[in-house]
């Protein structure tokens, strides 16, 4: 009578049990048993690790433990149930039941059914329960069959909290007797009926329909729990199964975001962090948590500590760290990761290639790493083992085959979604969001409001409200999806949709941009839209397409302007550039190459002042880069051809998409070569490789080098709180200006760089620099390098064509 009166959750199940009528009274389904008694599951998969996956041997193993105690419990028929050989009293069953009678109303609740046909779409269902009902019960006969002992049911689906179960048939053919045998397994049954949605949701092999419904007994209270299951309920259920999904998801943001393509600062990362997304991805899985294993190169070695020590992360996630001295030097850390099935079989191991100077930007990286590839096979489930094991093989990650395609066996009938990352978009067709009853008006529109000349660069911030409506061709018809008031995500790091991304960077704060997409996979729509059923119903009557309206709110630039801006005015950027001008007009140069022009912020810059250049080239890896700069220069190099006395004598611009470590024989011999913050990008021995190669075989007549100076840094951190908003342990130590930098010379390493390039290939050197005095300690903020060629002949060389042509202006043309 005190465990009946408990909030045990299977007290109430037993409560439940005795209001049920005829040779069912108090009988309960051994289902129930083994699904909310954690003690009895949790024996259970200790004594045999497949139940973890096997529902049967788990029921099995309870039914040979009752068979033990005949004198107390017996089977019911044929049924999969026990109940009580000698029953309660009939005053205890009647004062239970009156109790439950007085504090129980009729319910109902909201449910999902999924059949076990992926041709069939899931759809939403009321059940209703009666207050001297069994809930177990009415979902079996929503099932079609007449009682709850038929019914097997999962494991908790999505948050514990939630109690949101899947409930399905028990097989037909099962019988009491086979559950008694040792080992059962569904290999003798027919596997047609598949549910491999359902099956992919509980980790378990679900046959035929089944019901996702939150309803049952929790510890918190004697009284039936239910909460609704909505269609967007379902669909954010499988959008968080996806690696991405889980970020989008933490952004609340899954139209818009993307799980970035970098880890570069923790400030700047926004949303769970990659590896709290690794463990959720392996949570939801059913596989064990991920095993995190840092080492530290031991100086003057490249032996690794074997001594492990567990200690917890900033976000307080345990960590397995070989311990050593650390040599001081930036790549210190790295991270491998391995991931386990529940039974200990090596899924995954990454080992990487990469080594960072923080334990946890190590941790943080290694773990995207995994993420991003995972993600890949989950956008396109189809891919072969081959392009798996390829992909795998360049990022340093090692899989097993078998192993891997047995965990995921059902992604490739669940996820049809594909990559949101880069959707397809045409010109926007009508002109304001805002027009009464829903209908759009069929305008074209750009972007509106004045230029505040505050614009988003590489690494900055931007910060947009956005909306994003389910809009109907033809008719004109929207529904709202979804939106934010205060989105936020860094340039260059490919964590929002590439479309958003690229219609941001031309935008200017203040100003609000209006434009549509094709439309992303369907489950994702439906796992943002506020009214699935309704927006399901719109998608599948009609051809429809996403309008985005975009306001730019806000743009913090990268902590290394930040830190530049408060101590120098003009900027240590802008110093540059007029730096660059000045050798400009003083050499009489006619021609310019910018290597690493990223969005062309130097040539843009060029274009402000009169000089004598005629044919300017910029080469960069990015394509994206390219592109903002052709978008920022074409109307400049347009307005400024056709005034009547041009400001400057531009009659050509080219731009490249290429390595700066290659040569392009199409930028042989210029007048100057410009490198301005570049060759910290690179790996050291690239920045030596590309020292070679402009001297040797671009032989500009003059190059201008310049990078930070590392000695300069701690005040540059001191001129601003923001020099250690990410480093709380590491004061007193001057950090690498950006997060992207993977070195930072002091001025005596520069110097040796440089005057070692220039001696080998004939080249006179002088050192100078910006920000800063040479004569004061530390020397200038950037130290600069201009390379002058002492032979002033040129010799022929044979074409070499490396570079992409990515855009060409002329003012021919104009």
């Amino acid at each position: 009578m005190k465990f009946l009166s408990s909030h045990h959750p299977l007290s109430g199940h037993f409560r439940a049990a005795l209001q049920r009528e005829g040779r069912l009274c108090g009988s309960v389904p051994i289902s129930v048993i083994a699904t909310y008694d954690a003690k009895i599951s949790t024996i259970c998969k200790y004594i045999n690790s497949e139940a973890e996956s096997n529902f049967l041997i788990v029921l099995s193993l309870v039914l040979r433990a009752a068979s033990k105690l005949d004198n107390l419990v017996t089977s019911v028929d044929e049924q999969l149930s026990l109940q009580r050989r000698n029953p309660l009293l009939p005053e205890i069953i009647h004062a239970l039941v009156d109790r439950e009678s007085r504090l129980s109303e009729s319910l109902s609740i909201e449910v999902i059914r999924i059949p076990s046909s992926v041709e069939k779409t899931v759809e939403p269902l009321v059940l209703t329960i009666s207050s001297n009902g069994y809930y177990v019960d009415v979902i079996a006969q929503e099932l079609g069959v007449n009682e709850a002992s038929k019914v097997f049911i999962s494991g908790t689906i999505g948050k514990a909290s939630s109690d949101m179960r899947l409930y399905y048939n028990a097989p037909e053919c099962l019988l009491m007797d086979q559950l008694s045998e040792p080992h059962v397994n569904l290999a003798s049954h027919d596997k047609g009926s598949l549910n491999a949605r359902a099956s992919y949701l509980s980790g378990q092999e679900v046959f035929g329909d089944a019901i996702l419904a939150a309803v049952g007994y929790s510890w918190k209270s004697s009284d039936l729990f239910h909460e609704d299951v909505s269609l967007r309920t379902y669909y954010r259920l499988l959008v968080h199964m996806m690696p991405s999904g889980v970020y989008k998801l933490s952004r609340e943001a899954i139209l818009a975001a993307e799980l970035p393509m970098a880890f570069t600062t923790r400030s700047n990362w926004k949303g769970s962090f990659p590896r709290e997304i690794l463990c959720t991805f392996c949570r939801v899985h059913r596989l064990s948590e991920p095993l995190f294993e840092s080492s530290i190169d031991l100086a003057g070695s490249c032996k690794k500590s074997k001594v492990q020590s567990v200690k917890k992360d900033t976000n307080g996630a345990p960590v397995t760290s070989s311990c050593g001295k650390s040599t001081g030097t930036i790549g210190d850390f790295k991270c491998e990761i391995k991931i386990f099935s529940k039974r200990q079989e090596l899924i995954l191991q990454y080992k990487p290639k990469e080594s960072y100077k923080k334990q946890t930007d190590a941790m943080q990286s290694s773990a995207l790493k995994v993420l991003l590839w995972l993600n890949t096979f989950f956008e396109n489930p189809d891919m072969t083992t081959e392009t798996l094991s390829s992909s795998a093989e360049k990022l340093g990650i090692q899989f097993s085959p078998d192993i891997f395609s047995k965990k995921f066996m059902f992604c490739q009938s669940v996820h049809k979604f594909g990559s949101t990352r880069h959707q397809s978009s045409k010109p926007i067709n009508y002109s304001c969001i805002n027009q009464p009853n829903n209908i759009v008006s069929d305008k074209a529109c750009s972007i509106c409001g004045d230029n505040s000349e505050i614009t988003p660069s590489n690494g900055s911030l931007a910060c947009v409200s956005y909306s994003i409506s389910l809009v109907t061709e033809g008719e004109f018809l929207k529904e709202h999806i979804e939106s934010s008031e205060a989105f936020e995500f860094e340039i260059g790091s490919e964590a929002a949709i590439s479309r958003l991304e690229a219609v941001v960077t031309q935008m200017s704060v203040g100003q609000s941009s209006f434009f549509n997409m094709e439309l992303p996979p369907q489950e994702f729509i439906l796992a943002a839209a506020g009214d699935s059923a309704a927006t399901q119903s719109l998608l599948s009557s009609r051809r429809c397409i996403l309008e985005y309206a975009v306001t730019l709110l806000q743009v913090t630039e990268p902590l290394e302007e930040r830190m530049e801006q408060a101590l120098f005015s003009p900027s240590l950027s802008k110093q540059r550039v007029e730096f660059a001008v000045q050798h400009i007009r003083e050499s009489r140069a006619a021609s310019l190459v910018d290597f690493g022009c990223g969005s062309g912020s130097l040539l843009d810059s060029l274009l402000d002042y009169s000089t004598s250049l005629e044919k300017i080239a910029g080469v960069d890896i990015s394509g994206k880069g390219l592109a903002r700069a052709a978008k920022t220069l074409h109307p400049k190099l347009n307005r400024n051809s056709s005034a009547e006395v041009p400001s400057n004598e531009t009659r050509s611009v080219l731009l490249y998409k290429g390595s700066v470590t290659n040569f392009d024989s199409r930028l042989y011999g210029f007048d100057i070569g410009t490198c301005l913050e570049v060759i910290e990008h690179m790996e050291e021995e690239d920045a030596s490789l590309f020292g070679e190669v402009v001297l040797k075989s671009f032989c500009p007549r003059i190059l201008i080098v310049s990078t930070p100076n590392y000695e300069y840094n701690s005040i540059l951190q001191k001129s601003t709180s923001s020099g250690q908003e990410d480093d709380p342990d590491e004061k007193n130590k001057p950090k690498f200006r950006n997060h992207d930098h993977k070195f930072e010379w002091t001025r005596a390493q520069f110097n040796h760089w440089a005057s070692d390039l220039a001696e080998r290939h004939n080249y006179d050197v002088e050192f100078s620099g910006v920000g800063g005095k040479a004569d004061v300690e530390p020397g200038f903020a950037s130290q600069i390098a201009i390379f002058r060629r002492r032979d002033s002949s040129l010799k022929n060389v044979e074409l070499e064509h490396h570079y992409e042509s990515i855009w060409e202006w002329s003012s021919d043309n104009m």
